[in-house]
């Protein structure tokens, strides 16, 4: 991996790195499209936090909105974000329960396989 590429996906990574956008990207991932106002009911977070935290993913290309009268709806713009949240998921699992840090971790999940 060049500069470049390493640059690119530690910007990727570093809009991930919050449990906050983690939660909004979880809930986008498991139930489809919500409006600000449902997806803030949904994790139990205030609407402006959910927009402002929308605005910023919806900029990296992470989700994106469509518009139905007044109302917007967000959901995931690429299904990589689902996959790669189940192998955080099956990584950070594994990471806690191994008993020798020597072991190679072999996920269970079946999103892993």
């Amino acid at each position: 991996m060049n500069a470049k590429a390493a640059a690119r996906l530690a910007e990727v990574f570093g809009v991930l790195a919050s449990e906050t956008r983690l939660r909004l990207l979880h809930a986008l991932e498991r139930n489809g499209e919500f409006s600000p106002t449902a997806l803030a009911d949904a994790v139990g977070m205030k609407v402006q936090a959910v927009s402002n935290q929308l605005r910023l993913l919806a900029a990296r290309g992470i989700v994106s909105s469509r518009r139905d009268g007044n109302s917007v709806f967000y959901r995931l713009d690429d299904p990589c974000i689902g996959t790669l949240l189940d192998r955080g998921w099956c990584l950070a699992e594994e990471s806690s329960s191994r008993k020798n840090e020597h072991e190679l971790p072999t996920c269970r999940h079946t999103e892993c396989e």
